[in-house]
């Protein structure tokens, strides 16, 4: 009976010394549209740079890109879209030669 006792307290004892901790609370960031957005923006500033494109106007808030190579005017066109994802839309007013050498580019540095 004393042994009973005995194992028993010291069973209580030794459970009384275990701490319990609580995970860290995890805490979400927005910023994965924000940086999706800033890849794309960059990965289209320099698929149009790679290009021979000479930038003339960059509206980062509105999402456009506006440019010209040997009088060919190209533009870009960067949008974040409901679902998250990120469109982005190259035009040009002629040389579609020109639209696909960029949208390489643009695929190439956004590794795909």
């Amino acid at each position: 009976m004393m042994k009973s006792i005995t194992i028993i307290t010291l069973t209580a004892t030794l459970l009384t010394g275990c701490t319990y901790y609580q995970p860290a609370p995890v805490v979400y960031s927005s910023s994965t549209t924000a940086s999706k957005f800033d890849r794309s923006w960059s990965a289209a500033m320099g698929a149009l740079s790679d290009q021979g494109v000479r930038i003339s106007v960059q509206n980062r808030g509105a999402g456009i890109i506006q440019g010209n190579r040997n009088g060919v005017e190209v533009s870009a066109n960067i949008r974040t879209q409901a679902d998250g994802s990120v469109r982005v839309q190259f035009d040009t007013s002629g040389d579609p030669a020109l639209i696909n050498n960029i949208t390489s580019s643009y695929n190439r540095r956004m590794g795909r």
